[in-house]
């Protein structure tokens, strides 16, 4: 168990948190929400005594562990995979590595005998026997193949590194484990396997998700960041944001009742006060006034954007034709001989467990980079917008204000229709005047949405719309996308955003090993080992 005890935090003048009181129990799995900028991830490293709040603290029996997945893809470079899973649970670590040297020293004492003795006892206590078997087991599951367990985290792809990183958090059943965004990067293949490592974790979990699907199927608590205070609820998120829009709209009829009787009651009184025989009345009236209460209805940090898509044109049936595209990066294939074509209507989900591999294909598609061999064809009816994952080249040269920014991209010039549509977008006020250069990966995100509204396009090229939104923005992007009424290709690691947009699944390994026209449950279903 961990809980905290009155943790405030201030950064410069802004309060994050306010004598914070939450205990999360062994046997639950709490998923941490909020707003972006609510305080999630700092709220994580709060409770990992990484950041020291300004009053309160963080109560843990001395005993237990604590598990963090780390960040840092660089940390462990000079480890080799296998080591840098073990080292997740660095008590048991700390003696390997001890037992180690003291069997490698030749001249061996008594004294060594004796602490080697001692080591060996703790060593047996811990698990140590079976932890490079459990090591390995959870690499395999993660598809880290052994040929890579002995090799330098420096030498893996940044997919892999991700993967390894998880491991090294799940190993050795921590009593606590904390994880921020654990499904960022992963194949499906992975989160399924973590989705159930989770839903059969017996201790205290705390998790870190935009991912609503993820979060439904592992939580059985929900632990929710506003107006500075944390509150935890029983269920998953599904449930958590049923009972929340029911207890606000109970608050707001509740509201509303009580100001019609308020209105009822003072058209009497007015009606009725210089009215002797009605003045008794009058009175009694007055007094149920008073008496009146409503509901304190407080501003919430969520905020949600307007996402919509409007075609300028509408496109013909034949939308595009792709002829054996091959692309080859530093010597390694990524992409061999490509073909498919769309038709009107379609929505495209591209899936694979190389991330390359998908925006080496969207960015030649998008006239971004040019393939090796092959060709692809636009149908001469078509408008197409792209939003490609690494949105850095429109927001880091020549730095203007958002205002100044969108405008680019739009036909109305004017002011007033610049600010309404940043408005919509959450980019209210001052908000408009940002300068490009300085936006965080949310706020870059929102704009290059809002580039997109502004296209008129009939065909959307999405590497990774989600990435970066809080939840809010993610439900406002998945139902946008859903009403879009033209032609899709996009990637996405959010479930929920793909078994809702997408109706044909085309599955990547270097070429097409899957085209067909399903939800992403029924390709799920469908991949799963027959017995």
């Amino acid at each position: 168990m961990i809980s905290t005890s009155n943790v405030s935090l201030r950064f410069g003048g802004r309060k994050l948190f306010e004598e914070v009181n939450v205990k999360f129990t062994p046997g639950n799995c709490y998923g941490l929400i909020g707003a972006n900028g609510a305080g999630k991830s700092t709220f994580l490293k709060i409770l990992a005594k990484e950041i020291e709040p300004n009053t309160g603290e963080i109560i843990m029996n001395a005993s237990q562990r604590l598990s963090v997945l780390k960040q840092d893809h660089f940390a462990f470079d000079n480890v080799s995979v296998l080591k840098t899973v073990m080292m997740g649970n660095e008590k048991l670590f700390k003696i390997m590595e001890e037992k180690e040297a003291l069997y490698a020293n030749p001249n061996f004492s008594d004294a060594d005998g004796e602490r080697a003795s001692e080591l060996e006892m703790t060593f047996a206590e811990l698990n140590g026997w079976e932890a490079e078997a459990e090591a390995g087991t959870m690499l395999a599951a993660l598809s880290i193949g052994e040929e890579l367990h002995n090799k330098l985290m420096s030498e893996l792809t940044g997919g892999e590194k991700i993967k390894i990183l998880l491991a090294q958090a799940l190993f050795g059943q921590p009593d606590v484990l904390l994880l921020d965004e654990p499904t960022n990067h992963l194949d499906i293949y992975a989160i399924q396997w973590l989705e159930e490592f989770l839903a059969n974790f017996k201790n205290t979990v705390i998790v870190v998700s935009h991912d609503r699907y993820f979060l439904n199927r592992v939580c059985t608590h929900i632990a929710d960041i506003d107006f500075g205070k944390v509150t935890t609820f029983s269920g998953n998120y599904d449930f958590w944001l049923q009972a929340s829009e029911l207890n606000q709209r109970l608050l707001s009829d509740q509201n509303k009742k009580s100001a019609d009787k308020a209105e009822d009651l003072k058209a009497f009184i007015q009606r009725f006060s210089a009215n002797a025989s009605k003045s008794k009345q009058a009175s009694s009236r007055a007094k149920q006034l008073e008496k009146i209460t409503f509901n304190e209805m407080p501003l919430s940090s969520r905020k949600k954007p307007f996402i919509g898509f409007e075609s300028i044109r509408e496109a013909g049936q034949d939308i595009l034709t792709v002829k054996n595209l091959t692309k080859t990066i530093n010597g390694e294939v990524i992409l061999k001989d490509i073909n498919f074509s769309l038709k009107n209507g379609d929505k495209v989900v591209l899936l694979g467990r190389s991330d390359q591999a998908k925006t080496v294909l969207m960015d030649i598609l998008s006239g971004e980079i040019n393939a090796d061999s092959g060709t692809y064809q636009w149908g001469i009816t078509t408008i197409q917008s792209y939003m490609p994952s690494d949105n850095s080249k429109y927001f880091n040269s020549d730095p203007m204000s958002l205002v100044d920014w969108l405008r680019q991209y739009s036909e109305k010039k004017e002011e007033t229709f610049i600010r309404g549509f940043l408005g919509k977008m959450l980019f209210g006020g001052n908000e408009a005047l940002k300068m490009s250069n300085v936006l965080s990966g949310g706020e870059k995100v929102r704009c290059m949405l809002s580039k997109m509204m502004l296209s008129g396009a009939n065909v959307l090229l999405l590497d990774g719309p989600t990435s970066h939104l809080d939840l809010e923005s993610i439900t406002a992007v998945n139902e946008g996308i859903k009403r879009f009424k033209g032609t899709v290709i996009f990637t996405s690691h959010d479930h929920e955003f793909v078994q809702t947009v997408a109706n044909r699944i085309i599955e990547i390994d270097e070429t097409i090993v899957d085209d067909r026209y399903s939800t992403y449950d029924e390709y799920i279903e469908s991949k799963k080992p027959k017995h």
